[in-house]
């Protein structure tokens, strides 16, 4: 024989579990979200995609130098992938200041929910130094923040793919070819 108490609690663990046990998948059977783990491999192929054959052109800001305007920068990216040590590779020239150098570096990348953050913590590079980074991408711009030994401060620009950048210099190739010539106009 069944005690109604033992029935009745059982019933209010059905109820609860029927209302708020229910995956969102059951919940809201229209929209059909992807496992996390696809969700997650195409966030990093669209990332590989974007950043692959693309320069990341922008400004950096060094710390106790506010009134000066921002330096520029420009990275060339060859290729991105990742491994499967989970760490991404990244073939890379690197030109700031009188830097002009070609480097490999395997790097973390973070994620915080769809947007990628690249994540370096002393990384010493041949010839540069040591340094430390966090870099943030979102649509086609770039932000972060630089540490090189006691020296460091932020960075940002724009992620310009290959077409893009051809593009532009064609742009600038033919305003420069258009332009008039000071010395016909006697």
């Amino acid at each position: 024989m069944v005690r109604r108490p033992f029935v009745r609690h059982l019933l209010i663990v059905l109820v609860i579990v029927l209302l708020f046990g229910s995956s969102p998948a059951t919940l809201r059977a229209d929209e059909h979200e992807p496992p996390a783990a696809t969700r997650q491999e195409r966030l990093e192929a669209v990332f590989a995609e974007m950043l692959s054959g693309a320069e990341l052109v922008g400004s950096y800001t060094t710390d106790g130098q506010e009134g000066e305007p921002p330096a520029e920068e420009r990275y060339e990216i060859s290729r991105v992938q990742k491994a499967p040590s989970g760490k991404w590779l990244f073939l890379v020239r690197v030109q700031f200041g009188e830097v002009d150098v070609n480097l490999p570096m395997s790097l973390d990348v973070e994620w915080a929910d769809d947007t990628p953050v690249i994540s370096l913590t002393n990384l010493t590079l041949p010839g540069l130094g040591t340094f430390s980074s966090r870099v943030l991408f979102y649509g086609d711009r770039y932000a972060g923040t630089w540490q090189h030994g006691e020296v460091g401060g932020h960075l940002f620009g724009r992620v310009l793919a290959k077409e893009t950048v051809v593009k532009e210099s064609d742009t600038e190739e033919n305003d420069e070819a258009e332009s008039p010539d000071d010395s016909d106009e006697e």
